[in-house]
């Protein structure tokens, strides 16, 4: 079968690309092999009552699918250059931001009007943070919720379901180049050439996407893994920072080791959810916009960031080796007290009941210093402390801290500033790129190699 390009992930990046290619080139045959299900039928069987953990289901609805491991996000657009990937070193930082806005007005036409875009930008939250040797990232957040950029992506799909080929429970498991085309071969053995093909395969993809760099001699380099908790409290401790920025990236220098912890994936009124990547259960949060979905407390994530030198490469290994001591201690995710950790205690489900912060998952009570590192375990509860600083009450004793947390970031491939591989083209895109961490950097890489491709159509 023969195909003018084939994109590899219905994530962020595949879809923007697709829908780009399809707005500037119409008659381009595409087809966009995906590892999931439709939107319609990813769910994740977890309901808290009859089904309480993750069962390992294959494919994970909740990483794979159309819309990616964004499409039940709590919908964040950060529209910077501060975090959220390295996107703007391969095409310049106005360009990105321009492609990053570009995206955030596609959104809002299919189904994000109306939703709030928060600003850092000369607040008074920033100034407190300084005070207290805490430092505040610049950007501008388009909060979608849940519920809305799940209607957003449905509404993408239903218009370029008519112009490009989907093709659900399709994971691309080899990439060939042969004669001047690419083959791609499925999982049930059907090969599609193509003149280009992008690669989108999202961080589900990342141990795949090392396996075709090998095989296509794409050099890489080791990247990092982040590591660290998620925190819930009660909202109105919060409040006065997540109703103006409702997304604050805050970064803290540990005085004990000057490791650098940062506050992630904020959600006001959010709960915490699971999440399995490659087979392992890890946690993470959601929010929504509709105020009948929200709940009466905020959760965010506190992440060590560690690199690593030589000889050692294999930086998601170490992390995956961490979440798999955390599932085999509590058969996923576990659940501590802050009072607890900090005295030395286990927390068992007694005490669990008698917090004031009213849990948003079924977690096993357990201690996470049986699990997590001392060293990056001590820069969270430094950080937890700087923070009681700016909002009183982060270092309450019910304090919940689940764990752990794990960002896996893919060995960084080598692209040009068209994000092209040393194969003209092939592209890699997305998440899986390792140089994307985030809905708004993925989408618009997604953009920024459509519109190369269009540009150098027939050349």
């Amino acid at each position: 079968m023969k195909k003018d390009i084939v994109i590899i992930g219905a994530g962020p990046g595949g879809i923007f690309s697709s829908y780009e290619l399809i707005k500037l080139h119409p008659e381009l045959s595409i087809t966009v092999l995906e590892a999931g299900n439709p939107l319609n039928k990813r769910k994740c069987p977890i309901d808290g009552k009859k089904v309480k953990s993750c069962i390992n289901c294959k494919p994970c609805s909740i990483m794979n699918g159309f819309g990616g491991a964004g499409a039940f996000s709590d919908g964040k657009y950060n529209i910077t250059n501060q975090f959220g990937g390295t996107l703007y070193e391969y095409i310049g930082k106005q360009q990105a931001i321009d492609l990053m806005h570009y995206v955030d007005g596609i959104n809002l036409a299919y189904g994000g009007a109306g939703t709030k875009l928060y600003s850092t930008a000369n607040t008074a939250i920033k100034t407190l943070c300084l005070q207290n040797n805490l430092h505040l990232l610049d950007a501008s957040v388009r909060h979608l919720g849940t519920d809305i950029n799940y209607i957003v992506l449905d509404n993408l799909y239903k218009e370029l379901k008519e112009k490009v080929d989907f093709r659900f429970n399709s994971p691309a498991v080899k990439v060939e180049k042969a004669d001047g085309v690419f083959r791609i071969t499925t999982d049930k053995g059907e090969e599609i050439e193509a003149d280009k093909c992008i690669i989108s395969a999202g961080r589900s993809g990342s141990s795949w996407m090392e396996s075709v760099c090998r095989d296509l001699d794409i050099p890489t380099k080791s990247n990092r893994v982040d590591i660290g908790v998620r925190v819930e409290l009660p909202a109105v401790l919060f409040s006065h920072l997540t109703d103006e920025l409702y997304e604050s990236k805050i970064v803290y220098r540990t005085e004990k080791y000057g490791d650098l912890v940062r506050t992630f994936c904020m959600n006001p009124r959010g709960a915490v959810v699971s999440e399995n990547t490659n087979g392992i259960v890890t946690v993470n949060g959601h929010s929504y916009e509709d105020p009948a979905l929200q709940t009466e407390n905020t959760n965010f994530a506190l992440l060590v960031a560690k690199h690593f030198s030589e000889p050692f490469k294999d930086s998601n290994g170490y992390g995956e080796s961490i979440a798999r001591l955390s599932n085999m201690l509590g058969g996923g995710i576990i659940i501590q007290r802050f009072g607890d950790l900090v005295s030395g205690h286990r927390s068992t489900a007694a005490r669990i009941s008698e917090s004031f912060t009213v849990p948003t998952f079924a977690a096993t009570p357990g201690d996470l210093s049986l699990v997590m590192p001392k060293r990056i375990l001590d820069g969270i509860i430094e950080m937890i402390y700087a923070l009681d600083k700016i909002a009183p009450g982060t270092a309450s004793g019910d304090t919940l801290l689940y764990g752990v947390e794990v960002k896996f970031y893919n060995m960084e491939v080598a692209l040009d500033e068209n994000l092209q591989t040393k194969h003209k083209g092939l592209f890699v895109i997305g998440d899986c790129s390792g140089i994307t961490h985030s809905l708004s950097h993925a989408s618009a890489s997604g953009v920024h190699v459509a519109r190369y491709i269009s540009e150098n159509i027939g050349k």
